[in-house]
């Protein structure tokens, strides 16, 4: 399976959505674990990286270099 490229400031799309409703998370912490904040409500939460990329759809906003 490839290694799916996300970075810093990304807006992600979840395989669930959030109960707010939204499904867009955006990348605010990036390390061994990775913080995530929803769109919608403001929510951050903190995941593994290996927990994250398993459970991340697709990039849905890819941030400027």
């Amino acid at each position: 399976m490839s290694e799916k490229e996300f970075g810093l400031h990304d807006v992600v799309e979840m395989k669930k959505q959030h109960p707010c409703g939204t499904n867009a998370w955006k990348i605010i912490r990036m390390g061994a674990d990775i913080r995530i904040k929803c769109e919608g409500c403001g929510h951050s939460v903190m995941i593994p990286r290996n927990q994250f990329a398993k459970k991340m759809k697709k990039i849905l906003v890819k941030a400027e270099s």
